[in-house]
């Protein structure tokens, strides 16, 4: 019962990381021209949050679980209002863009922390999912400071 309660957690886990992964390359190609600076440190976030992925999906398989290795419904429902919303934008849709990268870093923060506070993952995922909610923790905060630099 505690495995596949930890496969449930881990799932959950993999989505928001597919969610992230798909959300990125929403914003690949829309900031670089006013955020050139950021471009190395936003492949390796991308880099990184795909090896992340991985470390899910080891960790999942490891518990004699089965990989949902799909973005979330929710994600996707977000990612379609943001196209909508962009289209109807008149101001700048880079800041409008990085706005929503930060609300959807804020969440899997939130999801991470969540999943850490369960009580539900093992000994072995615990360090893996606290270091996943570190590195969230610094995407935040990297596209929170490009947000703060454009005001």
């Amino acid at each position: 019962m505690k495995n596949q309660e930890e496969i449930s957690v881990l799932n959950d886990l993999l989505h928001i990381t597919n969610d992230r992964i798909e959300g990125f390359g929403k914003v690949e190609g829309k900031v670089w021209e006013n955020y050139p600076d950021v471009k190395p440190e936003y492949a390796k976030m991308n880099s990184l949050t795909k090896v992340m992925k991985n470390e899910l999906i080891n960790l999942i398989t490891e518990d004699g679980g089965e990989a949902e290795d799909t973005p979330s419904v929710a994600g996707a429902l977000h990612r379609t209002w943001i196209d909508i919303k962009n289209s109807f934008t008149l101001g700048n849709r880079e800041e409008s863009t990085i706005g929503n990268v930060i609300f959807g870093e804020k969440a899997a923060i939130d999801a991470y922390q969540n999943a850490i506070d369960s009580g539900k993952l093992s000994e072995r995922s615990l360090p893996i999912v606290s270091e996943h909610l570190k590195n969230i923790k610094d995407s935040y905060h990297q596209f929170k400071g490009m947000s703060d630099y454009k005001d």
